[in-house]
Protein backbone atom coordinates (compact mmCIF):
# COMPACT_ATOMS: atom_id res chain seq x y z
CA UNK A 1 0.00 0.00 0.00
CA UNK A 2 3.23 2.43 0.71
CA UNK A 3 3.80 2.61 -2.92
CA UNK A 4 0.24 3.25 -3.87
CA UNK A 5 0.31 6.11 -2.12
CA UNK A 6 3.61 7.46 -4.02
CA UNK A 7 1.75 7.25 -6.91
CA UNK A 8 0.91 10.90 -8.57
CA UNK A 9 -2.41 11.93 -9.98
CA UNK A 10 -2.83 14.74 -12.26
CA UNK A 11 -6.01 16.16 -11.50
CA UNK A 12 -7.89 18.80 -14.18
CA UNK A 13 -11.27 20.99 -13.76
CA UNK A 14 -12.86 21.91 -17.70
CA UNK A 15 -15.06 25.02 -16.88
CA UNK A 16 -15.58 24.84 -20.45
CA UNK A 17 -14.18 25.07 -24.11
CA UNK A 18 -13.61 27.36 -27.05
CA UNK A 19 -12.38 26.93 -30.60
CA UNK A 20 -11.02 30.16 -33.20
CA UNK A 21 -8.33 30.71 -35.52
CA UNK A 22 -4.63 30.71 -33.89
CA UNK A 23 -4.41 34.33 -35.52
CA UNK A 24 -7.06 35.85 -33.36
CA UNK A 25 -5.61 33.96 -30.54
CA UNK A 26 -1.97 34.73 -30.85
CA UNK A 27 -3.26 38.88 -30.92
CA UNK A 28 -5.09 38.59 -27.50
CA UNK A 29 -3.49 40.36 -24.96
CA UNK A 30 -3.99 41.17 -21.07
CA UNK A 31 -7.61 41.59 -20.44
CA UNK A 32 -8.84 39.69 -23.28
CA UNK A 33 -11.77 37.62 -22.73
CA UNK A 34 -12.53 34.01 -23.93
CA UNK A 35 -16.17 32.59 -24.24
CA UNK A 36 -16.54 29.26 -23.31
CA UNK A 37 -19.36 26.72 -24.21
CA UNK A 38 -20.88 26.99 -20.95
CA UNK A 39 -23.30 28.26 -18.61
CA UNK A 40 -23.04 29.48 -14.83
CA UNK A 41 -24.81 26.48 -13.32
CA UNK A 42 -23.33 23.57 -16.07
CA UNK A 43 -21.20 20.73 -14.31
CA UNK A 44 -17.57 20.71 -14.88
CA UNK A 45 -15.24 18.02 -15.89
CA UNK A 46 -13.39 16.47 -14.11
CA UNK A 47 -9.73 14.81 -15.17
CA UNK A 48 -7.43 12.79 -13.87
CA UNK A 49 -4.08 12.56 -15.76
CA UNK A 50 -6.22 13.89 -18.85
CA UNK A 51 -9.02 10.91 -18.73
CA UNK A 52 -12.23 11.76 -17.60
CA UNK A 53 -13.28 10.70 -14.89
CA UNK A 54 -15.87 12.88 -12.82
CA UNK A 55 -18.40 15.69 -12.90
CA UNK A 56 -18.66 18.44 -10.36
CA UNK A 57 -20.02 21.55 -9.22
CA UNK A 58 -18.18 24.67 -8.75
CA UNK A 59 -18.20 26.03 -5.33
CA UNK A 60 -16.89 29.56 -3.70
CA UNK A 61 -15.82 28.93 0.06
CA UNK A 62 -14.17 32.32 1.33
CA UNK A 63 -11.63 32.96 -0.90
CA UNK A 64 -11.00 29.31 -2.46
CA UNK A 65 -12.73 27.78 -5.43
CA UNK A 66 -13.64 23.91 -4.46
CA UNK A 67 -15.23 21.16 -6.98
CA UNK A 68 -18.09 19.41 -5.19
CA UNK A 69 -18.37 15.89 -7.38
CA UNK A 70 -21.73 15.39 -8.49
CA UNK A 71 -21.14 11.96 -10.16
CA UNK A 72 -19.17 9.83 -12.90
CA UNK A 73 -18.14 11.34 -15.55
CA UNK A 74 -19.85 9.67 -19.56
CA UNK A 75 -16.41 9.28 -21.25
CA UNK A 76 -18.26 9.23 -24.74
CA UNK A 77 -20.23 12.80 -23.79
CA UNK A 78 -16.56 14.26 -23.00
CA UNK A 79 -14.90 13.54 -26.26
CA UNK A 80 -18.00 14.14 -28.44
CA UNK A 81 -18.30 17.99 -26.70
CA UNK A 82 -14.57 17.94 -27.92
Amino acid sequence: MSQLGAVKVEVTVVLGRSSMPIQQFLRMGRGAVIPLDAEEDDEVWILANNHPIARGEIQIQGDRVTVNITGPADVNAFYAAA
